[in-house]
């Protein structure tokens, strides 16, 4: 790994649609970022296995984070080094700092399947409140109900960490139970979409937090942290990052505004158009000068 000055930390939901075509500037964007030695980190609510062709189509070689800060994946060797002791969520140290999940070298943050398939079960059986799990329907069921192709669907279902699933006629009385249910037993409900998500223990912020510190001691020095994301997701990058750009749909004018609790600069844009990523890496370059 070259040295770098800087680590942008993408949230790609928004920018790279499951089985389509990146939005315009973005390929370029990636690219640029890897001929001038600038670590991306992809931050997303999808499976390893979704990542898979897009990250071979566009060059990625860097680490990312998946469904939804459950855990974070290192190519083979990225650092040369052993990750230092996590700290488990009861606050003591944890057992075991990595995990082998495919061919990546894993820093599990939140449980690991079937920890998730299980508390669901479970929560439901407490409430009374019946889920279907994404991992019980046919194939033509999960490609109706996820809104992909038969094959993107199922890199979808074959999840490391949390459990996909809707609810079944329940009223929102019931979901509001089910949801009090789950926070009793520090498990989370997160919407996504139609569907829900459940996992356990899962943090981005931790899981950002984990990753800046092994950059720091692979480099002996830290790297600026930049952070990448659309408008209405990934609420936790400004908190753990020096630097944060918060794209919106459309329409809006660029505005530089400093939150009162800290020194965070906030930069605010549309994201149609090779304009904005052009314009993202003039600031990231002005940023490491």
């Amino acid at each position: 790994m070259r040295q770098p000055t800087t680590i942008v930390y993408l949230a790609v939901d928004d920018f790279l649609p499951p089985g389509g075509r990146p939005i315009l500037g973005f390929e370029e964007f990636v690219a640029t970022l890897e001929h001038a030695a600038v670590p991306s980190v992809w931050l997303t609510s999808r499976t390893r296995l979704q990542l898979d062709e897009p990250r071979r189509k566009l060059g990625h070689s860097h680490p990312f984070v998946t469904e939804e800060g459950c855990g974070v994946f290192l190519p083979e060797d990225y650092f040369h080094l052993r990750p230092q002791s996590a700290t488990s969520r009861s606050g003591k140290p944890g057992k075991a700092t990595t995990t082998r999940i495919g061919r990546f070298t894993c820093i599990p943050v939140a449980e690991q399947q079937p920890a998730s398939a299980e508390a669901l079960e479970s929560i439901s059986a407490e409430t009374g409140v019946a889920v279907v799990p994404l991992r019980s329907l046919s194939p033509r069921e999960l490609a109706q109900n996820l809104g992909l192709p038969p094959r993107e669907a199922e890199l979808a279902r074959q999840r490391d960490f949390d459990e996909l699933f809707f609810f079944a006629g329940a009223s929102p009385l019931d979901i509001e139970g089910f949801r009090a249910a789950a926070a009793d037993q520090k498990v989370q409900i997160r919407p996504r979409g139609v569907l829900f998500s459940l996992a356990i223990g899962a943090s981005l912020s931790r899981c950002v937090r984990e990753l800046s510190q092994l950059y720091d001691r692979a480099l002996r020095s830290h790297a600026l942290s930049i952070g990448i994301s659309a408008a209405g997701g990934q609420n936790e990058l400004p908190a753990v990052l020096d630097r944060h750009v918060l794209l919106t749909p459309g329409g809006m004018e660029e505005e530089d505004t400093v939150r009162a609790s800290s020194s965070l600069r906030l930069q605010s844009m549309t994201f149609h158009g090779r304009e904005t990523w052009t314009h993202i890496l003039a600031r990231i370059t002005n940023s490491r000068a």
